[in-house]
């Protein structure tokens, strides 16, 4: 398996009825998603990202959200049962893309919920969102799924946001980034740098020092690049509008590191 795959989902038809939860609905063109998400494919393939797509998941709005279905951790991965009873349909395809890839997988099963975009790797440690999308069985679960492979699990609580990576991401040297209103516990990271704009909080590691924003956030990346990174940045206008960011559109799999 190369080392570094993404895999991706197309938005459906249906793209505009996603669940909102702590964002007022507006109207959303599923003809401009579809495009955004391809200039977001685009720019994984050309910083060297090899991507897979996930069968399409039409009759479920949310489904373009592909990292929602599981947390991956070390060639292993552990397959999400979303908190929001609708999603649930999602993960069956997700996860037989990633057997087909030869990793290990594990099932998060009832009563624990939880939802791949309330996980932050930063290293060894494995943040989790509670209080939200997902539970505390859930995260007794992702413990058991993840500890014997080296991971420390630290679960921090989610009220502001849908999921902790609508409020908090890592760059590459492990600093947690996010924008203060919108995080609960920033005491919760021993490395914390404030961002000005709540898009600003979330970047996907390229490699390199790469960092794939959303447009929306010029002045966090202006900040990043000061830092000596470079920002990548994708308008994912229409996500947004869903509560979706640069993050929840792909899962990362960085061969055994992942």
């Amino acid at each position: 398996m190369p080392s570094r795959k993404a895999l991706v989902r197309r938005p459906g038809p249906r793209l505009a009825e996603g669940i909102v939860t702590h964002l007022e609905r507006s109207p959303v063109d599923v003809a401009l998603a579809l495009r955004q998400w391809e200039g977001y494919v685009a720019a994984l393939r050309a910083h060297g990202w090899e991507t897979v797509e996930v069968p399409p998941a039409d009759a479920c709005p949310d489904g373009v959200f592909v990292e929602d279905t599981m947390v991956v951790f070390r060639g292993a991965a552990l397959i999400a049962r979303p908190g929001a009873l609708p999603r649930r349909p999602e993960t069956p395809a997700a996860e037989a893309v990633v057997a087909g890839l030869g990793m290990s997988v594990r099932t998060v099963r009832a009563p624990g919920t939880l939802e791949g975009g309330d996980v932050l790797k930063a290293g060894d440690t494995v943040y989790v969102g509670t209080g939200g999308r997902t539970n505390a069985e859930g995260v007794r679960q992702l413990r058991a799924a993840f500890e014997p492979l080296g991971a420390r699990v630290v679960a921090v609580p989610v009220t502001k946001v849908l999921h902790l990576k609508s409020a908090v991401t890592a760059l590459p040297d492990g600093t947690v980034v996010g924008h203060p209103p919108l995080v609960d516990t920033p005491g919760s990271f021993p490395r914390f740098l404030p961002v000005p704009e709540e898009s600003g909080s979330h970047v996907v590691l390229l490699g390199d020092g790469k960092l794939l924003m959303a447009a929306s956030a010029p002045r966090s990346a202006g900040i990043f690049a000061a830092m000596g990174y470079t920002p990548v940045l994708v308008d994912i206008s229409e996500f947004e509008r869903l509560e979706g960011c640069v993050t929840c559109l792909s899962v990362r799999v960085r061969g055994l590191d992942a």
